[in-house]
Order: structure tokens, then sequence, then C-alpha cells
């Protein structure tokens, strides 16, 4: 009886400390990279998606390898229908840390952008068994996932249509 909030004590302090072990540590950002990030942030929320991208890549060079600027910069180049680029930063991220939510839940948002809803919907499953299930990675790609692929750009110059390419042009004199 006598060891018994002793014992209760230690058992808290072990399991308090076993869990915390498994959380993805804080980036902590150098000050510089992190004013800059948050320039980007302001610029891509403002829709100024270039600026936005001067700013993380900025942010970037300053802090190399940063997954949260690295997402960033991803998030950035979905905004301008860059989907490949955006997987490139995403998968760049979690080859470093596979275990990146956010870069999980970005490249399944990426993947179902593209029709590559399956592919997504894998994602969904890893970030769920890692514990992110109602996260808000999860529930933007269970958005996405339900939104389906983005309609397929179209060409900046005018595309002839039949009848354009059917009608004769007229001679003319000089």
């Amino acid at each position: 009886m006598r060891f018994a909030p002793v014992s209760a004590a230690l058992s808290l302090a072990l399991a308090v400390a076993a869990s915390s072990s498994h959380s993805a540590p804080v980036e902590v950002l150098d000050p510089r990279a992190a004013v800059l990030e948050e320039a980007g942030r302001v610029a891509l929320n403002a829709g100024d998606v270039d600026k936005a991208t001067d700013a993380f890549e900025a942010a970037l060079a300053i802090q190399p390898g940063s997954s949260r600027i690295t997402i960033s910069l991803a998030q950035a180049a979905r905004m301008q229908g860059m989907q490949g680029k955006a997987l490139h930063y995403y998968r760049t991220v979690l080859s470093r840390d596979p275990q990146n939510i956010d870069a999980m839940g970005g490249e399944g948002e990426t993947l179902a952008e593209k029709g590559a809803v399956e592919k997504a919907r894998e994602n969904l499953a890893k970030i769920e068994n890692l514990g992110g299930k109602g996260s808000d990675a999860a529930n933007r790609l269970i958005a996405a996932i339900a939104k389906g692929p983005l309609p397929a750009a179209l060409p900046s110059a005018k595309v002839a249509s039949t009848a354009d390419v059917a009608a004769k042009p007229t001679p003319q004199t000089n």
C-alpha cells in the first residue's frame, strides 16, 4: 500500500515518456527563414503565388532541407497548377521523414487532383494508421478525394473549331 502512489506516478511518467518519443519533433526555423516563410504564407493567402514562391525559395536557401518550408513550396506549386512539381516537393519531404503526415496529406491531395484517387486513398489510410485520423491533413485529403480530379486546363491559344477548319479561305486580289 505504501508503494501504490509511487508506482502509479512512475507508471504515468513512463507512459508520457513513451508516447512523447513517438511524436515528431517540432521544426525550429532560423529567424530569417521564419520571417520569409510567414511572408510567403501571407502572399499565398492573398493569391500572389509568384511572390509566395520567391519567399519560400529564399527561406529554403537560408534553411535547406526544411520540411515545413518545402511543404509550403509544394502548396504554392499546386496553386499554380503544377501538380507534378508539388509531388516532387512532397516526396522530397517524405524521403527524409516517411511519417510526415502533412507531406502525406499534401501528396494525397495532389494525387486526387491529378485523378489518382486510389493512391490518394492509400495515403489517407497511411495517415489514419499513423494516428492522424481527424487531423487537418486527413480532413483536407478526404475533401480532395470527394472533390475528385481538377478539370483539364484549357490551352491559352484559341483552339480551332471544326467549322473553322472546314471553312475555305476566300482568295483576295491585290
